[in-house]
C-alpha cells in the first residue's frame, strides 16, 4: 500500500523535532500564501505543514533552496497573528517525521513535497538508556545553568527529542538525531553528545554561548 501524501513544505535553515515550539515571522509572500491556506481550511482539517532543513542554499529568495535533507518534521499551526502590511507571526509545533520522496509541482507559490510519514519505534534497549541519558542531560543543565521539564526515562520517544532540542549542536548533527532509525538509536547518538559536552564544559571551564544559537523568531 502507498502511504505517500502531499504537504506544503517550509525550508529552514534548522532543524524541527517533534514536540518542540517553534516560532516563525513569516514575510516572503510565498509563505503568506501558505499561512492563508492553512487559515482558510475547514474546520476541523488538519492546520500542517512539513518544516525541513535545507542541505545547500538559503532560506530566502526565489532560488535560494539548492538541496534539501530527506527526512523533517511536520509542523501543526498553533497560532497566527496577522500583521497589517500583510505578514504574520505564527506559533507551530513539531508533530510527527517524515521522509521526503520529492517535490511535485502543486501549482503554488510555495513547495509541496511527496512524503511518507514515519513511526518512532523504541528499538532495543531504549528503556535503559532513557534511564541514562535522563542523568546526563540533568546534569548538563544544571552545568550549564538552563532550566526545562523534568527528563521522563518512562518515554524513550519525548525524552529522545527533549534532549535533541536542548543540547546545542550544528545543523548536521541536529539532522542526524532527526534521522535516527529509532529511539534508542537517538539516545545512544545523545548519550556520547552529551558526555563530550559535558567534557568541554569541565574541561574549558565556559558554556556554550545560548544567545547564538537559539533566536526568539526563525525568519523565512
Amino acid at each position: 500500500m502507498d502511504l505517500r501524501e502531499l504537504l506544503p513544505l517550509f525550508p529552514l535553515g534548522a532543524v524541527l523535532y517533534p514536540g518542540v515550539l517553534l516560532p516563525l515571522h513569516i514575510f516572503e509572500q510565498r509563505y503568506r500564501d501558505l499561512v492563508k491556506a492553512l487559515v482558510e481550511l475547514p474546520g476541523g482539517a488538519p492546520r500542517e505543514f512539513g518544516v525541513i532543513a535545507i542541505r545547500s542554499g538559503r532560506e530566502v529568495g526565489a532560488a535560494g533552496v539548492a538541496a534539501l535533507y530527506p527526512v523533517g518534521c511536520t509542523a501543526v499551526l498553533a497560532t497566527v497573528s496577522p500583521l497589517p502590511d500583510g505578514r504574520f507571526d505564527i506559533v507551530c509545533i513539531g508533530s510527527r517525521r517524515f521522509e521526503l520522496l520529492g517535490v511535485e509541482p502543486a501549482g503554488t507559490s510555495y513547495l509541496t513535497g511527496s512524503v511518507r510519514r514515519l513511526d518512532d519505534p523504541d528499538g532495543h534497549g531504549a528503556t535503559d538508556l532513557a534511564a541514562s541519558v535522563a542523568r546526563d542531560l540533568e546534569r548538563y543543565r544544571q552545568l550549564i545553568g538552563i532550566s526545562g521539564d523534568e527528563p521522563d526515562p518512562t518515554d524513550p520517544r519525548q525524552l529522545s527529542y527533549q534532549v535533541a532540542s536542548t543540547l546545542r549542536l550544528d545543523l548536521a548533527e541536529r539532522q542526524a538525531l532527526l534521522q535516527s532509525p529509532d529511539n534508542a538509536a537517538r539516545l545512544r547518538a545523545e548519550r556520547a553528545l552529551l558526555r563530550r559536552e559535558l567534557g568541554l564544559v569541565r574541561a574549558l571551564g565556559a558554556v556554550p554561548a545560548l544567545g547564538l544559537s537559539r533566536a526568539a523568531y526563525t525568519l523565512n
